[in-house]
């Protein structure tokens, strides 16, 4: 992470705003690009200080952006430089005049539900879209045994098992077959990857659903969260998946709805 001057972003190729900002951060990665032969490692997390992330890329980026901020409280405005655009609606050109009527207060704060996903040894992460525990070897299933607050539901040999958001409803979920929730929804999706069984449904719990996903016998298991992979979890390995109390904040400003942006995606006419 750097914490920069506002002249800093005219280094990037970015003009400089016409507003006043005070402080502007950037994750590490960030700092090669400014040449500046220095670096900061400050005491604090990414969303400490911050009124606004803004997220400059697709839907990927957006979810870095909400990993970074979201346990601050911070709310996430996405700037569309992908394809898709789920999450990130604002077209780079509108991207000043978006952070200005967010500075004069035209705006809106849609809450996002974030899965909390815990390993045996305590570590944990939040996810926006969801956590994902698969085969490690190629054209061999895994076997999953998933409880359902605290009560064996059944064992899946799959290709993997998917725990989504509603925001997640549209990501990796769809693809294996899983249904299309409203985003601000608040509940939990359960899709299975190419099962082999005869009940290969997708499950929508409660919000308070608590899951507990765990490996059977000896072929490992791969965790991917957002994107992100997390390592393996071996025989016996758990994975639990709650619904984190934190949740995400993005930034809405009347434009495009979720309904509006499912067209667009898929083609879909008016007639």
């Amino acid at each position: 992470m750097v914490n920069l001057p506002p002249d800093s972003a005219k280094t990037l190729g970015f003009p400089r705003p016409p507003f006043p900002i005070n402080l502007v951060k950037l994750p590490g990665e960030a700092i090669e690009p400014l040449s500046r032969g220095e670096s900061y490692e400050p005491n604090e997390p990414m969303g400490s200080k911050l009124d606004l992330a803004v997220s400059l890329g697709g839907d990927g980026s957006m979810l870095r952006a909400v990993s970074d901020v979201a346990d601050e409280g911070v709310p996430v405005l996405g700037v569309n430089y992908g394809s898709l655009g789920y999450l990130t609606d604002i077209k780079p050109e509108a991207a000043l005049s978006a952070i200005e009527q967010f500075l004069a207060g035209d705006y809106t704060i849609e809450e996002r539900l974030r899965l909390h996903c815990r390993f045996e040894n305590g570590t944990s992460v939040n996810a926006l879209n969801e956590a994902i525990v698969e085969k490690v070897d190629s054209g061999r299933t895994v076997n999953l045994a998933v409880r359902i607050d605290g009560e064996f539901f059944t064992s899946y040999a799959a290709d993997g098992l998917i725990a989504a958001t509603p925001t997640g409803s549209t990501a990796y979920s769809l693809s294996a077959g899983g249904p299309i929730l409203a985003p601000t929804m608040n509940a939990v999706i359960l899709t299975p990857v190419a099962p082999h069984t005869l009940f290969d449904r997708s499950l929508v719990l409660l919000p308070s659903s608590q899951l507990e996903v765990e490996v059977l016998g000896d072929r490992p298991a791969a965790v991917a969260v957002d994107g992100r992979s997390l390592g393996e979890l071996g025989e016996g390995g758990v994975l639990t998946v709650s619904v984190s109390d934190r949740p995400a904040r993005l930034v809405t400003l009347g434009r495009r709805g979720f309904h509006q942006a499912l067209k667009s995606s898929f083609g879909l006419s008016d007639r």
